[in-house]
């Protein structure tokens, strides 16, 4: 007798990680994903350090703006066949050396229900997530915000 089961779909982070090639070139973990948090890790790799032996800015703004994303497709990742999910800006703050590895904490900036209500009427909604970066012993090394859009699909064009 063969096992039934149904293969688990992809979590967020193994979707990610397999089309999104910058999340597997920095091995960004992913340790916590819901649609109005997201906990993502960069572990300390050298051969993505700077000049003073941590974590480069880049791998940084990665790092939190992938942390982002993963709460967009999961908060709206049922929307994307009405809507397409893009980052509108992006704000870094740099605040103190981050050395070794650094974590990602992303928070929702508003109520998922809110975007979608502007999304049904028509509109274009714009939402911003807020993210911490952390070294092990908890200080803030950075502080980012995306402002994310949902902006809708063209509507099919009718042939008459």
């Amino acid at each position: 007798m063969t096992d039934a089961t149904p293969a688990a779909e992809p979590s967020v982070g193994e979707l990610l990680a397999a089309t999104v090639p910058m999340v597997r070139t920095l091995n960004l973990q992913y340790e916590e994903v819901t649609p109005e948090r997201a906990v993502l890790r960069l572990p300390d790799q050298p051969e993505f350090a700077n000049h003073l032996g941590g974590p480069h800015a880049g791998a940084m703004f990665t790092l939190a703006e992938s942390a982002s994303g993963a709460i967009v497709l999961a908060a709206f990742g049922d929307q994307l066949s009405r809507a397409v999910p893009l980052p509108v800006r992006a704000d870094i703050a740099f605040k103190k050396v981050a050395r070794g590895p650094v974590t990602a904490v992303a928070t929702l900036g508003r109520p998922a229900a809110d975007v979608l209500a502007e999304l049904d009427a028509g509109r274009r909604p714009e939402f911003p997530i807020t993210i911490d970066i952390t070294r092990e012993d908890g200080a803030v090394t950075g502080e980012m915000t995306v402002l994310w859009t949902l902006r809708p699909n063209d509507p099919p064009v009718d042939g008459g």
